[in-house]
C-alpha cells in the first residue's frame, strides 16, 4: 500500500525517537511570542531574561460521544470513515479541492485532512486510549505546528475526548476552539449517533 505523500516531513523519518524529537522541537517554538532579549550583563536564565513567555493560549475541550472508545478511535484514525466527518462538517463546501482524507495511522504517520488544509503526524497512538499528533493549520507560516491531545475515557454507556490543544499562534485560539466544536465534535456526533 502506497503511503499518502505529505509535504511537512519525508517519509523516511526512520525512529519514534526522531519524530518525537521533531514535535518537541516544534512544539517549544509554537506561538511564543518573541520575547525582548535580555540585558548584555544578565546572568543567562536570569529571570528577566530566561525568555519564559506566560503569555501563550491553550483549548482544553471534553466532548461527549454516544459511542464506545474503540468506534471513536477508529473514527479519527481511520481515512473513510474521518473524511465523512469532513463531509459532514460542511467545511468543504463549495471548495474544490482533491486533496482526499489520508490518515497513516501508526507512530510517525502523516495524516492530511479537510482537502490539505489541516496536516501532521501521529506522535503516540494507543488504540482506544490516546491520540497526540503534531498538527498544523494550511494558513499558519512555515515550520509551524502545534500538539492536539485526544484522551479517550469512558463516559456512562459512551465515551468522552478530554482533548488539549497547545503550541498554536495565539490569535488563533477563539478561531479554532469554535473550529474543533464546528468540524470535529459536531459530525463526529451525527457519525457516532446510534
Amino acid at each position: 500500500m502506497r503511503k499518502p505523500e505529505i509535504g511537512f516531513l519525508d517519509y523516511n523519518v526512520s525512529t519514534r525517537r526522531q519524530v518525537l524529537l521533531a514535535a518537541a522541537l516544534a512544539a517549544g517554538g509554537l506561538g511564543a511570542a518573541k520575547s525582548a532579549a535580555a540585558p548584555e550583563n544578565s546572568t543567562p536564565g536570569a529571570a528577566a531574561g530566561a525568555g519564559i513567555s506566560h503569555r501563550a493560549a491553550s483549548i482544553h475541550q471534553e466532548p461527549v460521544f454516544p459511542a464506545s472508545r474503540k468506534r471513536l478511535y477508529e473514527a479519527l484514525t481511520d481515512a473513510e470513515q474521518f473524511d465523512q466527518v469532513v463531509q459532514l462538517s460542511g467545511a468543504m463546501q463549495g471548495l474544490k479541492s482533491k486533496v482526499p482524507t489520508a490518515i497513516d495511522a501508526a507512530p510517525g504517520g502523516a495524516f492530511s485532512l479537510f482537502g490539505g488544509y489541516v496536516s501532521g503526524r501521529q506522535i503516540e497512538l494507543a488504540p482506544d486510549q490516546l491520540i497526540v499528533q503534531a498538527w498544523r493549520a494550511g494558513s499558519w507560516g512555515a515550520g509551524l505546528y502545534s500538539i492536539v491531545r485526544f484522551a479517550l475515557v469512558e463516559n456512562g454507556g459512551g465515551s468522552k475526548i478530554i482533548f488539549d490543544h497547545v503550541g498554536f499562534p495565539n490569535d488563533q485560539a477563539e478561531h479554532l476552539a469554535a473550529g474543533w466544536q464546528a468540524n470535529y465534535w459536531m459530525p463526529l456526533a451525527k457519525l457516532l449517533s446510534p
